[in-house]
């Protein structure tokens, strides 16, 4: 078998496949049809401070070659992440990434402080979520915000850190600059780009929040052209 070891950050990973965050849920969900403990890491899915239900319905819907989604970061919050789903986590002989989103820096940092000393092997900062204390306006899209909360978070832990670009900015290369200068030790990408679908029947959006985030083979093209974009701009390493 060839060595397919990489290692990000300090932490070993026996081979370069990792789970997206919102994709897998915690691993427990999918591990009956595939063993997680196969792969890479585990980047979990986006967890906030406190338990969130997400948006309402419907929140799903399927486009050529992908899907939008508007779940809205339903999560159990950071206790039941910390005492149901980490500890089994760790059983699965796989790299955990704890993915932490929140609306305002102090729930970020609140975030990082409660896995600081837990056995996650890394953070990885969720910056597409909207700020409330600037008009509701996402971290991502700005470099003076992506850098204040990279370098608040990466004072509360000593965690390797990870940060989560967003597709939707006029250059995602000065987007890393500003995560790579403010703290971050290796970056992640792409999160879903804006999208929205239309029911011809009633001439409105099929989502109830009208708009979502599209993934799936739609989004490939743009996510390796903005992974080489980023690549030629930082010196940290980069999770495509």
């Amino acid at each position: 078998m060839p060595d397919m070891r990489v290692s990000i950050c300090g932490v070993e990973f026996k081979n370069p496949v990792i789970a997206a965050s919102g994709t897998f849920g915690y691993g427990m969900e999918y591990n009956e049809f595939y063993p997680i403990s196969k792969l890479g890491g585990v980047s979990c899915k986006g967890t906030t401070l406190y338990e969130r239900s997400g948006n309402p319905a419907p929140r799903i819907v399927e486009t050529p070659s992908g899907i939008i989604n508007s779940v809205g970061l339903q999560n159990p919050g950071v206790d039941s992440f910390l005492s149901i789903y980490l500890p089994w986590l760790k059983k699965q002989n796989t790299v955990v990434i704890a993915n932490i989103a929140g609306n305002s820096v102090e729930e970020y940092c609140e975030m990082a402080e409660r896995l600081k000393d837990s056995k996650v092997d890394m953070i990885e900062l969720n910056i597409s979520c909207p700020n409330v204390k600037h008009g509701g306006v996402n971290f991502g899209t700005s470099c003076d915000s992506v850098a204040e909360v990279t370098s608040q978070v990466k004072k509360r832990s000593d965690k390797p850190l990870m940060v989560k670009l967003t597709p939707n900015v006029t250059s995602i290369g000065d987007i890393a600059r500003a995560a790579e200068d403010a703290g971050a030790d290796a970056l992640s990408l792409i999160n879903t780009l804006t999208g929205m679908r239309i029911d011809i029947k009633t001439r409105r959006p099929i989502l109830k929040n009208n708009t979502g985030g599209l993934s799936g083979p739609a989004v490939f093209p743009i996510a390796v052209r903005m992974v080489r974009e980023v690549y030629k701009r930082v010196k940290i390493p980069v999770v495509g």
